[in-house]
């Protein structure tokens, strides 16, 4: 039997712990819309982000390799996708909105450029002085703004604790009542957990990356100071397959961080008192960090991000495919500079209302790394052979 709309939301309720954000309190739609019979609000948010552009596009976006690089290393969407499953999971454990964080984690990459964080840069120092990029203020323009998928407003309307969850702490967002809110109630645990979920999800994953692509050592990871609880985790027989090391490595990690976070979530809890989501905004207002990872783990992750850091993302050949993707961005800015009949109509209109510097941000940032490359080939630019 079907259920209706009040009692999903009481069947919600009594799995929900009290700080956590009820679909009855998902924040206001800057248009109003009737709520759908059977689908909560977080529901019909995530289903709206999976179903956007910018969603779809995230499957040709680096992480850290190119797509050409191989087809086993993560891209864009990948790494999206294991960060909401990872947020659904410490959600379930701590008895938060299951469906707030795997929307959070889902739309919290759409604002990435191509090319990853190199593409980021090449935006960033393209647009100084003209108002900008930075790709998490950029995921919040696309579901504010530029998805144009309804006829009756712009953007996919989202709940306001969905775009409250989208907003990183001190961004520089522009002045607006969303902005209020979000400086004072700050964000929902929900979304603190999509952010440590995603610093999770890369340091695994990329370490896993790292070592298949052989641009890790097994013997450099062996110094690092996690190395210890790594290696009493791992299955002694990994050591004679060479082939597996890489896959268990990360599968460990992953799995040392995300319980140490949770262990560490619940003692803060108690630690602070945090019983509803206005003491998770009055911890928030004191500087009170209730997702992190212990004490010791801290240490360690730190030199884990460190180390990736030094090691592969500053390895000399992700260095040589982040110059490429650099050069393709820059040189496809001044192209459309001066030739801005080669940027598509739909962008174009809005150039009297915003400028053409950010018309050509955008249809840049939205970009695929592959689309990137054709353009470049198909408008007569130089091309570098990826």
């Amino acid at each position: 039997m079907k259920k209706g709309r009040n009692e999903l939301l009481t069947s919600e309720e009594k799995k929900l712990a009290p700080y956590a954000v009820s679909s009855r309190n998902p924040g206001e739609r800057e248009y109003e819309e009737p709520e759908h019979p059977y689908r909560l609000p977080f529901q019909r948010d995530r289903d709206r982000i999976i179903h956007s552009h910018a969603f779809k596009r995230l499957d040709y976006k680096t992480q850290v390799f190119v797509y050409s690089e191989g087809d086993h290393f993560r891209n864009r969407l990948t790494h999206t996708l294991e960060v909401a499953g990872i947020s659904k999971t410490i959600s379930k454990v701590l008895g938060l909105n299951e469906d707030l964080s795997e929307t959070i984690a889902l739309a919290h990459d759409l604002g990435h450029s191509p090319f990853g964080h190199a593409g980021q840069e090449a935006l960033s120092e393209l647009m100084r002085g003209k108002g900008g990029f930075e790709h998490n203020k950029q995921s919040l323009r696309v579901v504010q703004k530029l998805e144009r998928r309804y006829p009756e407003f712009p953007g996919l309307n989202l709940c306001g604790e969905t775009l409250l969850g989208i907003m990183k702490h001190g961004g520089d967002y522009e002045k607006s009542d969303l902005l209020d809110i979000r400086r004072g109630l700050g964000p929902s645990l929900e979304a603190m957990v999509v952010d440590s979920s995603d610093e999770i999800t890369y340091s695994a994953h990329d370490l896993e990356d790292g070592l298949e692509s052989g641009l890790l050592e097994l013997s450099d990871i062996k110094q690092l100071k996690v190395w210890k609880r790594m290696e009493e985790a791992l299955p002694k027989s990994i050591f004679s397959d060479k082939d597996s090391i890489s896959r268990s490595l990360g599968r460990v990690i992953l799995n040392l961080m995300v319980s140490d976070l949770i262990d560490s979530i619940d003692t803060n809890l108690k630690k602070f008192l945090i019983h509803t989501r206005e003491d998770v905004a009055l911890a928030f207002q004191n500087q009170k960090k209730i997702v992190q990872f212990s004490e010791g783990f801290q240490e360690e992750f730190k030199e884990l991000k460190s180390f990736l850091f030094g090691n592969l993302y500053r390895h000399p050949e992700v260095s040589r495919m982040s110059e490429r993707g650099k050069e393709t961005i820059f040189l496809l800015f001044k192209h459309f500079e001066s030739h801005p009949e080669s940027i598509p109509e739909s962008y174009r209109k809005r150039e009297e209302e915003e400028g053409r510097m950010r018309v050509i941000c955008d249809y840049i940032a939205g970009m695929t790394d592959r689309y990137a490359i054709e353009k470049l080939k198909r408008e007569g630019i130089l091309w570098f052979p990826y």
